[in-house]
């Protein structure tokens, strides 16, 4: 995966974040990345104030992704109503990447959106955890 450091650049931006998520998913082996490319990617700064309030989470910072959609195996036979989205949130991701301090940026921002397009594939946050744990 191609990493930027970015210690002599401005902070990363929408852009930065979206070529991050183009390499992960050039990395998805078939079929995850056909199915990963047609999840809408959206980058923020911040969750809006309804998700986190729908969500019940009074910081901000503390959501770095979310997947807003209906899962592929509930999607057989039923009307789905807009596209399915992947939501990273970029200042808490920025926040975690700075606190961490032990991995490159485009590993944390792989990791939050591919725990967000397993959401996609129907696995649980326990079902993410057994296949994925977060890195050492």
């Amino acid at each position: 995966m191609n990493d930027t450091l970015w210690t002599d650049h401005l902070p990363p931006d929408d852009a930065d974040f979206l070529a991050l998520v183009a390499a992960a998913i050039a990395e998805l082996p078939e079929p995850f990345a056909t199915h990963a490319k047609a999840v809408a990617v959206q980058v923020v700064d911040f969750a809006p104030d309804a998700m986190l309030q729908e969500l019940d989470i009074d910081d901000p910072f503390e959501l770095t992704g979310l997947y807003d959609g209906t899962p592929l195996p509930e999607k057989l036979g039923e009307q789905v109503l807009g596209p399915d989205t992947i939501w990273l949130f970029r200042r808490p991701i920025l926040d975690e990447w700075v606190a961490r301090g032990d991995i490159p940026l485009g590993h944390l921002v792989a990791h939050v959106y591919l725990h967000e397009l397993a959401h996609h594939f129907g696995w649980s946050d326990g079902d993410i955890a057994q296949v994925a744990p977060w890195m050492d």
